[in-house]
């Protein structure tokens, strides 16, 4: 197998998603209950089931156009705060590698970079303002770091490693977008929703690629 993410590999990636989504759809749904309006559950599940729909009807052989694609569907299927975000995060990402057969690590590193500038640009939010960025920032950042001496498998190791140390980092975070504001102090202390679906989204590609 090559070491690169081909299209088959990403419709794997995207089923995974939606399986993996579905299954934290109560996670999710009983964290943003807290800090937001516990309507996360619905939007990963719904948006990504329509991703992957998306993906799988995708018969041709650009990768850029299948993340554009899937991008569209969460827009169309679960156009909430969040929802919003990760489509426009996918779209951005997709612009970054269109016309290309399979993604090797450097491609995958300007999509992912693409991914969190799209949502990062929609949703003016910055590291440190406890939001999903605060997952994936690190997690592209890490990326970055490995490409020239790593393999695929484990340049998304060290991506999964940073996502899962960004969102501890939100425990300390106090909430500065959406609803979870309206808390001010106490925020604090807990975890953010949106980063948590951020590292269920890296674990996923780190898993897809092992």
């Amino acid at each position: 197998m090559s070491d690169s993410l081909s299209i088959e590999r990403l419709k794997a990636i995207f089923a995974e998603l939606a399986r993996v989504m579905a299954e934290n759809f109560q996670l999710l749904t009983d964290l943003d209950a807290v800090a937001g309006d516990g309507d996360l559950g619905i939007t990963t599940s719904k948006g990504f089931a329509a991703a992957n729909k998306a993906a799988h009807e995708y018969a041709d052989k650009d990768a850029g156009r299948l993340l554009l694609l899937a991008g569209m569907a969460i827009a169309r299927e679960a156009p909430s705060t969040l929802g919003t975000l990760l489509a426009s995060g996918f779209m951005k990402g997709a612009k970054e590698v269109m016309g290309m057969e399979s993604l090797p690590l450097p491609a995958t590193v300007r999509m992912m970079d693409g991914f969190v500038r799209g949502i990062m640009e929609r949703g003016k939010a910055q590291q440190g303002d406890k939001t999903i960025i605060d997952a994936l920032f690190p997690a592209v950042e890490a990326l970055r770091a490995a490409e020239p001496n790593s393999s695929l498998a484990e340049a998304w190791a060290a991506a999964l490693s940073a996502a899962e140390a960004g969102l501890q980092n939100t425990k300390q975070m106090r909430a500065v977008h959406g609803r979870a504001a309206y808390r001010g102090e106490s925020s604090i202390g807990m975890v953010d929703p949106g980063a948590t679906v951020g590292v269920l989204l890296v674990r996923v590609f780190a898993e897809g690629v092992r």
